[in-house]
């Protein structure tokens, strides 16, 4: 059973890295929109990119802990054992 799932976490892995198209973080009318405005001295899109970036690390962090707290209890249940 542990194999198979083994097998399964692969091939969706390299399925994931084989279909992925390149992200872009901005859409190109915001883009633009934001390098016009910098053009014309409005400061309000440069904090864009630093805000784009923290919303893209939270999920991130938060799957890490709970992948943290999992391993951790599933360590523990296995010590008590």
């Amino acid at each position: 059973m542990k194999n198979l799932l083994k097998i399964v976490v692969l091939v969706a892995f390299v399925c994931m890295l084989a279909f992925a198209n390149e992200a872009v973080a901005q859409c190109p009318m915001c883009k633009s929109s934001v390098e016009s405005g910098l053009k014309n001295g409005n400061a309000t899109g440069l904090g864009l990119n630093d805000g784009i970036l923290y919303l893209l690390a939270m999920p991130y962090i938060l799957v890490a802990a709970v992948g943290v707290f999992w391993y951790r209890s599933f360590r523990n249940r296995r010590a008590v054992k």
